[in-house]
């Protein structure tokens, strides 16, 4: 069976980076998702269309084609305030190279890295760790098969069910595989909802919420 749309694939993939090896996953623990839903990012999965177990695959997508360029606009500073809980600071969560789990305005994780830390406010960035980056993925597919009704409906991992607060701390697996699935922010194949989240200018809040801190922008309001 070829993937196509619809079509669970397992697959194991190495992601290079800067010449280094930022991800890698093992037929052991290959990645699985379900081809055509906007699992991972668009030109990784066109480049794979077609292919069927035991298939290799070998390609590179520019920065355009994976996380977008660097943006400093979305290097934000946030008042201390923001990470109240209960009405005390998390000092042991605000540490430069924490990431740190905020809420956009559409209820969507957006992960962000704190820079900087005062006495009233935090510098967070928040791009992708991989925005700026090419992606030199090699790899090879495991199984292909169709998806069930059920997966279809919930999500492979019942993802379309279960909210995701896992905090996207950029991780291997980061999401875990009961919940959101693999969306690996370092390993860059898998796809986040950056593209509808938190482009701050002044005046835009990030408070607090059960899930993580939530980040508004003015025209969410």
């Amino acid at each position: 069976m070829n993937i196509g749309k619809n079509k669970v694939v397992e697959l194991c993939y190495e992601l290079e980076v800067d010449g280094q090896i930022a991800d890698r996953t093992t037929k052991e623990k290959p990645l699985d998702y379900i081809h055509g839903t906007g699992s991972l990012l668009e030109k990784f999965e066109k480049n794979i269309e077609g292919l069927e177990p035991g298939g290799k695959f070998r390609f590179t997508l520019t920065p355009a084609e994976g996380y977008g360029e660097y943006d400093p606009d979305r290097v934000i500073d946030l008042p201390i305030e923001a990470f109240e809980v209960n009405g005390k600071v998390q000092e042991d969560l605000l540490v430069p190279g924490t990431t740190v789990p905020l809420v956009n305005g559409r209820g969507g994780i957006v992960p962000g890295k704190i820079l900087e830390v005062s006495e009233k406010s935090v510098k967070m960035d928040l791009n992708s760790a991989m925005a700026g980056k090419t992606l030199n993925f090699s790899g090879e597919i495991i199984s292909v098969r169709e998806a069930t009704e059920k997966e279809l409906k919930e999500g492979l991992h019942g993802e379309y069910v279960h909210h995701c607060n896992c905090g996207h701390d950029g991780s291997h697996g980061e999401c875990g595989e009961g919940g959101c699935g693999h969306d690996h922010e370092g390993g860059c194949c898998g796809h986040h909802g950056d593209g509808d989240g938190c482009h701050h200018g002044n005046g835009d809040g990030c408070h607090h919420g059960k899930e993580g801190h939530e980040c508004r922008d003015k025209k969410d309001e």
